[in-house]
């Protein structure tokens, strides 16, 4: 994806040497016009030298950066096509494989998630145009090159897209965005997109073998501050769609029963939902008869089925949200494992007690969980 190209003045390559300098060197004898003159050539020579140092220096501080990961760190003058994956786009500071940069951007900041879900908008409103997917999150803001419109980087990402086969799902510019802005130009993201009325948005969605992908690309000009201001502001994500890894194991019905017998409690992992709702998946099954077992095999135990999500979304959506996915859990011990109703209380504490960092997709994985604690 490549700007319209414009010519720039060339640049200076040499140090210039004034003019008087040359006159006095032409005027003077012969012989002080000599040392003259190679005394002039060696400190001409030895700035050359000085400047080629610092420049070395300044490669060799940036390539230091890049060594540690630093945020800003990004390779000079990367050009649209010289890509990498998302995993790589999240540490080394690269495009999307699946999406170069405009010409002349360079990358502000990059998130990166190797399973999450994610809020993709369809519609100037979200209660009516939003849909949520799940898998690889890759997001990338970028600043734009100067004198650069908005509509001129937006068309040619939008060019760019259909070329590589994705469906346009939706497009809007400044007010037909709706509140579209409030979800993009939020959090972390605030002063670097800060825009001033200007600003265009698209969904576009494309299928393949290894699953669909999803992109969202904001464009807004910068109306804040710094050297940023008035330049065209990017906000890429990509969603690749895809199964996420299981890594929580089964707690079987002895394992609940010693750690029940122990703390009182057992955590579970294992009973997923769909995202944001209380449909169990077929995955949570297994585990359900587990707690089933234990409670077909300890008659006297009372126990009550804690409902617990991670932060995102409102205190009380969440409290609600985990109040009911344990009300499901009860329902099918009852219906399918005949574990008396009376036995079982389902409570909901929604993200007021996380047991890690709910800034990563692992600690919400964590905080994600059920408890089965004694009565």
């Amino acid at each position: 994806m490549h700007a319209i190209p414009h010519t720039n003045p060339p640049r200076l390559r040499a140090l210039a040497v004034p003019a008087v300098l040359l006159a006095a060197v032409a005027l003077a004898a012969p012989a002080a016009a000599q040392d003259f003159g190679d005394t002039l050539r060696r400190t001409v020579k030895r700035a050359a030298q000085s400047e080629v140092q610092r420049k070395a220096e300044r490669e060799t501080r940036r390539a230091t950066r890049c060594a540690l990961g630093e945020a800003r760190c990004e390779t000079p003058g990367a050009k649209p096509g010289g890509t990498t994956d998302g995993v790589q786009a999240a540490s080394s500071g690269g495009d999307h494989r699946l999406l170069p940069r405009y010409e002349g951007s360079r990358v502000l900041r990059r998130d990166f998630d190797e399973f999450t879900d994610y809020r993709l908008r369809t519609g100037k409103s979200k209660a009516t145009g939003a849909q949520t997917l799940e898998g690889r999150v890759t997001r990338l803001t970028y600043e734009g090159p100067a004198d650069r419109a908005v509509l001129e980087v937006f068309r040619n990402y939008e060019q760019q897209l259909r070329a590589d086969g994705f469906t346009i799902l939706f497009s809007c510019a400044r007010e037909q965005c709706g509140d579209i802005r409030k979800e993009i130009e939020s959090g972390p993201r605030y002063m670097l997109l800060w825009g001033g009325g200007d600003h265009r948005y698209l969904a576009a969605r494309r299928a393949g073998p290894q699953g669909e992908v999803h992109v969202a690309v904001w464009v807004t000009r910068n109306s804040g501050g710094g050297p940023a201001r008035g330049r065209a502001m990017v906000q890429a994500d990509i969603v690749e769609s895809g199964a996420m890894e299981t890594r929580m194991t089964l707690v079987d019905a002895d394992a609940l029963g010693r750690d029940i017998a122990q703390d009182g409690l057992a955590v579970v992992h294992g009973i997923h939902f769909d995202v944001d709702r209380d449909t169990l998946r077929p995955d949570a099954a297994p585990q359900i008869a587990e707690i089933g077992r234990l409670l077909v095999r300890e008659p006297s135990m009372r126990v009550r089925v804690v409902g617990h999500t991670d932060a995102q979304g409102s205190a009380a959506h969440n409290a609600d949200l985990s109040r009911r996915r344990a009300q499901r859990i009860v329902d099918v011990l009852v219906r399918e494992h005949g574990i008396a109703r009376s036995r079982l209380a389902p409570e909901g504490r929604g993200a007021s007690e996380p047991v890690a960092d709910n800034a990563t997709e692992a600690g919400r994985a964590q905080n994600r969980r059920v408890e089965i604690i004694r009565r």
